[in-house]
């Protein structure tokens, strides 16, 4: 950069960060009120927990997770179908110079965190912390 200046990339700026909640914003409204015509989509309660973008903001990234996690394939199927009219209801709703590309991942952190709890509820674990809150309190008590 410029003047001297170095910028770490240790994550997303503010900008990206900004603009991947409006577009986040954006189609959580269109879900809600019912906005796209697709009986897929209108079928299902989608939830968008997440937007990325890349750094320079003509790539969306959209994480959705429908309701329950059911039929998942099936809601990121319709997404594909609708992309051009979200993409466009997009443009409309977030003032960027370029309406970013859009693309849909299934939400994979409700699962992750179920196969954390998972492991943490095993004996082999439980036993490791139950030892480890001993030790604990024994050099608490020394």
């Amino acid at each position: 950069m410029a003047r001297g200046h170095h910028r770490e990339t240790k994550g997303p700026s503010q900008r990206q960060l900004r603009v991947g909640e409006l577009v986040r914003h954006t189609l959580s409204e269109l879900f809600t009120r019912g906005d796209v015509h697709d009986p897929v989509i209108q079928g299902h309660l989608i939830t968008v927990p997440e937007v990325r973008m890349s750094a320079d903001l003509r790539l969306a990234t959209i994480y959705v997770m429908p309701l329950g996690g059911r039929n998942t394939e099936e809601v990121l199927a319709a997404l594909e179908r609708n992309k051009r009219f979200l993409r466009g209801e997009v443009a409309r709703g977030v003032n960027l110079k370029f309406a970013p590309d859009i693309q849909f991942r299934a939400d994979e952190r409700f699962d992750e965190a179920e196969r954390i709890e998972k492991l943490l509820r095993t004996p082999r674990v439980r036993r490791d912390l139950e030892d480890g809150n001993e030790v604990a309190n024994k050099d608490k008590d020394e």
